[in-house]
């Protein structure tokens, strides 16, 4: 077995065009702003343009790792999901399509509700160990929808994370001790037949914590770094109150000496993009590594651990070590430029789009270009979905 490390190598994110202020859903539910920007953390919430979905998302989000690294040594691409565009063909293979990769390449989609992308990491990471000559693309790209004057309503969002994961990772190396935990359980789930999912708010909460419970002690019996030898923690967030209250349990579980002001320090940093993208699923965890990573100065050898979640439900934590230089990799300035370079829209612009419908005749149905991002969904013909480079783009792969 190989001694070279092994972890993230690149990573990004990209969300949509459009934004949603949730003080315009708090106004028409008559409710005070402070319950969505204090009581749930979220300030606002990407919404998807006509001509945006998971795969053009994937794409903008893996493409400024295709175009630093190259394509040549990227053998497997895997896109992990929880609102798939079809059920049989893997939204990785128009992703692959969208950015030149070559064809001597596995794409495949992972799905287990939030979590996926977490399992996407831990293949590509045995894949790279086989052969440390290979890169793995992985992506997280997901849309979260739910019922208009539902309780998600306002935990609604966009986005994907792109990884790079190879052998002597220029950003994160992972550690080779996980903690695991699986149970059969009814707190989130979206049947065939509906565009939204179904949430038990308060099972899922409680899922949740009694998930990340299980796996940190799985982990500790594994033999995995004690609460004391990690620096940060990056957790899924739904809605980042949430990562907040999951870490505040983890402190009691792990018996460690922490106080409020302690928790929101080592959190703070990982929660101001999903702050402002809402949720993302399978991405959220690894938005909120972006965060972490663009918005502290200094984590050369520091220990971030991760705490993953995907209701159902599975929940695996890991620990990884940034590495030295790490910060000259990154693309802070992007990020930045991608949230504030939005649209913001209003209530009927917003409520109109959520009540759109994907056709289901086998007609033309071609989709406005609206989006800003490099790729684009062009429609629907025949029943096959149909994806293009933008005409900025043109000299893209397509």
């Amino acid at each position: 077995m190989s001694s070279t490390p092994i972890g993230i190598h690149d990573i990004s994110f990209a969300t949509t065009s459009l934004v949603l202020d949730l003080g315009v859903i708090a106004t028409r539910m008559g409710i005070d702003p402070q319950k969505y920007y204090s009581g749930i953390g979220q300030v606002e919430m990407s919404v998807p343009a006509r001509d945006e979905d998971i795969v053009t998302l994937a794409a903008n989000a893996a493409l400024p790792i295709v175009e630093r690294h190259g394509r040549d040594r990227i053998r497997t691409v895997i896109v992990a999901t929880e609102t798939g565009i079809d059920q049989s063909k893997a939204a990785a293979v128009y992703v692959h399509r969208l950015l030149g990769l070559g064809e001597n390449c596995r794409a495949v989609e992972f799905k287990q509700a939030c979590y996926s992308a977490t399992a996407a990491l831990q293949f590509a990471a045995a894949m790279v160990q086989r052969d440390p000559q290979q890169q793995v693309l992985v992506i997280a790209t997901d849309v979260a929808r739910y019922d208009l004057q539902s309780s998600g309503e306002p935990t609604q969002g966009a986005g994907a994370a792109a990884m790079l994961v190879a052998a002597d990772p220029a950003i994160i190396a992972l550690e080779p001790v996980t903690g695991l935990y699986t149970e059969d359980i009814m707190d989130f789930w979206r049947p065939n037949h509906r565009d939204t999912a179904l949430v038990d708010g308060k099972t899922s909460i409680r899922a949740y914590l009694h998930a990340i419970e299980h796996a940190w002690q799985d982990a500790q019996r594994q033999g995995a770094p004690g609460f004391e030898q990690i620096d940060y923690f990056c957790y899924h967030q739904p809605f980042t109150v949430m990562a907040v209250k999951a870490h505040r349990h983890l402190v009691k579980i792990a018996a460690a000496a922490a106080s409020s002001a302690q928790v929101d320090a080592v959190l703070e940093p990982s929660l101001i993009y999903n702050r402002q993208v809402g949720n993302s699923y399978t991405a959220s965890m690894y938005i909120a590594l972006v965060s972490l990573l663009d918005n502290v100065a200094q984590l050369d050898g520091k220990r971030i651990a991760f705490l993953s979640y995907g209701s159902g439900c599975v929940a695996e934590i890991f620990t990884g070590v940034v590495q030295p230089g790490y910060a000259s990799h990154l693309r802070t300035a992007a990020h930045a430029a991608a949230l504030q370079g939005r649209t913001a829209i209003d209530d009927a612009d917003y409520l109109a789009r959520h009540a759109q419908t994907q056709p289901t005749d086998a007609g033309a149905h071609p989709a406005p270009h609206e989006t800003t991002g490099h790729f684009r969904y062009a429609g629907l013909s025949g029943n096959k979905r149909l994806y293009e480079a933008t005409p900025a783009r043109s000299d893209s792969a397509s």
